[in-house]
C-alpha cells in the first residue's frame, strides 16, 4: 500500500511542470492574502492595496505626513491605509478626533506594537506599553516626577541653571555661525539626565555627546522606507543588511549605557536616599520581588528610562530649534515678532533677570510665539499612533480590534477653519484684546488619558530657553546663506542641518 502511494506521487510529481508549480503557489498564496486582509463589511474606504505590501509604495517616507492629506481630500475624514499586515485608519477633523480620543478614549488606549518596537522595547516602557501595566508604570513616573521637582521651582531653578549654560555655549560662537543642533540637544538632555540619572552631563563630555548622536540617528533611521520595510517583512529583512540593523545596534548600545547607569545606582545606592528616578524604581521592583505578573522589572526599567530620556530630549530641543530658525528667517519680514518678543522680555523681565514661569502670564505674546512655532513646526505629525481595544464604530464606520490609528495633527493644526492664517507664522492665532488665547485645535501633547506625560515640564523648559536665548541675542542667517523650512523626517520632524549667527544684545 504505501509503496503504491509512494509510486502515485512520483508518477504525479513526474508530470507536474515547475512552472506550474510555482504559478499553483503564488496563486494560493495570493487567494490567502486577499481572504486575510479583506476588508470587513463598513470598514473605513481607502486606496486599492497590493498584495502582501497593501499601500506601502504609494506612500513616500520623506513626506508621508503630506502625501496623507491627498486622500483625506479624495477618501474623507475616516480613511484606511494597509502596509503589509498593519491596518491603519487615519481620523482627521477635531470633532472626530474629540471624539476618539476623549469620548471613547477607552476603545483606543492601547498602543500597536509593530515588528521594530517588538524587536527593541517589546512591550515594555511608558510609551509602547498597554492595559494594566501602562497604567502601572504611568502612575509611578508622575508620582517620581513630581518628586524630583516637576511643577516645583527646584526643577526650575535647574532650567534656569541649563539656560544659563546654553548661553554661555552660544556667547563662544563671537556672533559667527554655527550649528544650533547638538548645543540645544545637551541643554534640553541634561534637564530629563538629571531628573533620571540624578546627573548632568558637561557639554565636552564624550559619552554625552556619543549618546546624543545615537538618539538623533535612531530618531532618523526609525521612520526611513527600509526601516519601514522591516514592519512588512520581518522574516526576510532581519537576515538582511541596511539602515534596520544600524537602528537596532544603536539602541542597543543606548540600552547597555542605561543598564550600566542603573549597575552603578545599585552599587552606590542608599535605600532610605531616593536621588533620582532610577533609585525610585529600583525601591518600587524591591517592592515587587517574587512577583513574577509585576510589571516593574529591569527590563521595564531600561525601557522607561530610554523613554523619558527620548522624550524628553527630542522633542523639546527640536521645538526650540524650529523656534530659533523662525527668528532668524525672513528677517525683512519676520523681524518684527523678534522685536516685540524681545520688547515684552526687556519691560517685563530687563536684562539682568533670568526668566522664570512666574512672569510667562506677564508675557503672552512670548507666550504666543512658542505656541506658533508648535504648531507650524508640528513635530509629530500623526500623533503617537493608538490601537482600537475592541470592535468599534466611528462614524459610522466599523473598526476591529487591533486597527491601528493615526490622528492627522498636521491637518488640524493648518485647518483653514481653525485659524486665520494656516499656512503662515502668526503668533496672533493664540492672542485675544492682547491677552493669551488657548485654543482648542491645538494639540502638540496629544489629549486624552495618554497625552504626554511630560508636558508641564516640556512647556517650563520652552518658555525659560526660548526667553533666556531672546533676552541675550539676535539670531540671524549667516551672510550669503539662506535659511529654509526644509526638514526632515524622521520619528519627530525636524528642520535640516543649518546655520545661525547669534548676536549679542547690547
Amino acid at each position: 500500500m504505501l509503496a503504491a502511494m509512494g509510486s502515485l506521487a512520483a508518477a504525479l510529481w513526474a508530470v507536474v511542470h515547475p512552472r506550474t508549480l510555482l504559478l499553483g503557489t503564488v496563486a494560493f498564496l495570493l487567494a490567502a492574502d486577499f481572504l486575510k486582509r479583506r476588508r470587513p463589511k463598513n470598514y473605513p474606504p481607502g486606496p486599492w492595496r497590493l498584495p502582501f505590501l497593501g499601500n506601502f509604495f504609494l506612500v513616500d517616507f520623506e513626506q508621508s505626513h503630506l502625501e496623507v492629506q491627498l486622500f483625506v481630500k479624495k477618501y474623507g475624514n475616516l480613511f484606511s491605509l494597509e502596509l503589509g499586515d498593519i491596518s491603519a485608519v487615519l481620523i482627521t477633523g477635531l470633532p472626530l478626533i474629540k471624539e476618539a480620543l476623549i469620548h471613547m478614549d477607552q476603545n483606543f488606549g492601547n498602543r500597536p506594537v509593530t515588528p521594530i518596537r517588538e524587536h527593541i522595547f517589546k512591550k515594555n516602557g511608558l510609551i509602547m506599553s498597554s492595559g494594566q501595566a501602562w497604567k502601572e508604570q504611568r502612575r509611578f513616573t508622575l508620582t517620581a516626577l513630581r518628586n524630583f521637582g516637576l511643577g516645583k521651582k527646584s526643577l526650575e531653578e535647574r532650567i534656569q541653571e541649563e539656560a544659563q549654560h546654553l548661553t554661555e555655549a552660544i556667547k563662544e560662537e563671537n556672533g559667527q555661525p554655527f550649528d544650533p543642533h547638538f548645543k540645544i540637544n545637551k541643554a534640553v538632555s541634561n534637564i530629563i539626565c538629571s531628573i533620571t540619572f540624578g546627573e548632568r552631563f558637561e557639554y565636552q563630555d564624550s559619552w554625552f555627546q556619543q549618546l546624543l548622536k545615537l538618539l538623533d540617528e535612531v530618531t532618523y533611521l526609525e521612520a526611513s522606507k527600509t526601516c519601514q520595510l522591516y514592519n512588512v517583512f520581518p522574516w526576510i529583512m532581519k537576515f538582511l543588511p541596511g539602515p534596520h540593523q544600524t537602528l537596532f545596534s544603536n539602541w542597543k548600545k543606548l540600552k547597555l549605557f542605561v543598564s550600566h547607569m542603573i549597575d552603578k545606582h545599585r552599587k552606590d545606592r542608599n535605600p532610605a536616599e531616593t536621588r533620582d528616578f532610577i533609585d525610585a524604581y529600583l525601591k518600587e521592583m524591591s517592592k515587587h520581588t517574587g512577583n513574577p505578573t509585576s510589571s516593574f522589572h529591569e527590563e521595564n526599567l531600561i525601557c522607561s528610562t530610554l523613554d523619558l530620556f527620548f522624550a524628553g530630549t527630542e522633542t523639546t530641543s527640536t521645538t526650540l530649534r524650529w523656534a530659533l530658525l523662525y527668528m532668524a528667517l525672513y528677517p525683512e519680514t519676520q523681524g518684527e515678532h523678534v522685536e516685540k518678543v524681545q520688547a515684552e522680555i526687556d519691560r517685563v523681565i530687563g536684562q539682568g533677570q533670568q526668566p522664570s514661569t512666574a512672569a510667562r502670564e506677564s508675557m503672552p505674546y512670548t507666550n504666543a510665539v512658542i505656541h506658533e512655532v508648535q504648531r507650524m513646526g508640528n513635530i509629530i505629525p500623526l500623533n503617537v499612533p493608538r490601537e482600537v481595544t475592541v470592535d468599534t464604530t466611528l462614524a459610522g464606520y466599523h473598526l476591529p480590534k487591533g486597527t491601528m490609528i493615526l490622528t492627522n495633527l498636521t491637518a488640524l493644526h493648518r485647518d483653514p477653519t481653525e485659524w486665520a492664517t494656516p499656512d503662515t507664522f502668526n503668533p496672533d492665532h493664540f492672542l485675544e484684546n492682547g491677552q493669551f488665547k488657548k485654543r482648542e485645535a491645538f494639540m502638540p501633547f496629544s489629549i486624552g488619558k495618554r497625552a504626554c506625560l511630560g508636558e508641564q515640564l516640556a512647556r517650563t523648559e520652552l518658555f525659560i530657553f526660548f526667553t533666556s536665548l531672546m533676552q541675550k541675542f539676535t539670531f540671524r542667517p549667516p551672510n550669503n546663506e539662506k535659511l529654509s523650512l526644509k526638514f526632515r523626517m524622521g520619528i519627530t520632524i525636524s528642520p535640516v542641518s543649518h546655520r545661525l549667527c547669534a548676536v549679542p544684545r547690547v
